[in-house]
């Protein structure tokens, strides 16, 4: 279990991190989400410790994140951190050494890496030769070929062009099986969204909203009505309801925004008594519509 309780971070007289606090359990799949300067790469580093907390306390099994704690966690950074003139394959065993792996399983386990991410064909061409993309799967078996309980990834989707995010995607899902416990900060939502089990949205160094996905929608207040065909006597029964609001019609289909507690199977009786109805569907908030709220830029 990893508690981040209420810490905060300044930098002369930046306040990076104000009060962030979260508890993450064993083999959870964690969001951090928020706006560029948000605290996030703060965050995670003051985790990692990589960074010291001005105040608040950080704790993995309930105890303070020490030495003998870090040599189990794993870190993707944002920026590159690989060297260029270093081929793929003592890149990644390198990085095993560091957290005292040794042969003749740490040859196994690189090899094990490599297959994974395809990166075969560039085994042994120094880093700098490859693709960002390519970079970023070196990065990642950096960072997990210890078999880490704890990983953090910062923005992992980075430079990944479709099916290279689906391969990451993809092996973060096994990671997740295997029950590696998984810290993410990504823009790219749908991703997190798949992926994690519980988030926290900051703003300003702070937090805004946290919880399941589902815990985060019932706090929402609105939700998308959206129904075919689009007619009068269709509309006329959707703007009956008291708080809704008409978004822009769509391939036929007519948008209402309707208030969390709607009795939607009593709208959808209401709506067939005076019209054909080939689509009715209420759309949940996605984390995409819930980060926006969360943060201050949507209603």
């Amino acid at each position: 279990m990893l508690d981040v309780d209420h810490i905060h971070k300044e930098f002369g007289t930046v306040r990076a991190v104000r009060d962030v606090h979260f508890r993450i359990d064993d083999g959870a799949t964690f969001g951090l989400i928020g706006p560029n300067g948000a605290g996030k790469t703060t965050t995670m580093r003051m985790i990692l410790g990589i960074l010291t907390p001005d105040g608040g306390t950080i704790r993995w099994n309930n105890a303070r994140v020490r030495y003998d704690s870090r040599k189990h966690f794993g870190y993707l950074p944002e920026e590159r951190g690989i060297y260029g003139k270093m081929k793929v394959r003592d890149q990644i065993s390198y990085f095993g050494k560091l957290h005292g792996l040794r042969d003749p399983g740490l040859t196994t386990r690189v090899n094990r890496w490599i297959e994974r991410l395809g990166l075969g064909i560039y085994a042994d061409r120094p880093c700098a030769e490859l693709s960002k993309g390519n970079q970023q799967k070196v990065q990642l078996a950096c960072a997990a070929v210890h078999d880490p309980q704890l990983l953090v990834l910062d923005e992992p989707f980075s430079g990944l062009d479709p099916v290279n995010a689906d391969i990451m995607l993809a092996i973060l899902n096994e990671l997740k099986a295997q029950g590696t416990t998984l810290v993410l900060s990504s823009h790219q939502m749908w991703q997190l969204e798949e992926l994690c089990t519980s988030f926290c949205i900051i703003a300003g160094g702070e937090n805004r909203v946290q919880g399941t996905l589902d815990q985060l929608r019932s706090a929402f207040p609105t939700r998308i009505v959206r129904v075919a065909p689009s007619n009068e006597a269709v509309s006329n029964v959707l703007s009956a309801v008291s708080g809704a609001q008409q978004a822009a019609p769509m391939n036929g289909c007519v948008d209402y925004r309707m208030p969390a507690d709607t009795d939607f199977a009593s709208l959808l009786r209401s709506l067939v008594a005076v019209a054909p109805v080939t689509r009715f569907e209420a759309v949940e908030p996605s984390l995409h519509d819930i980060y926006l709220r969360a943060i201050g830029e949507a209603a």
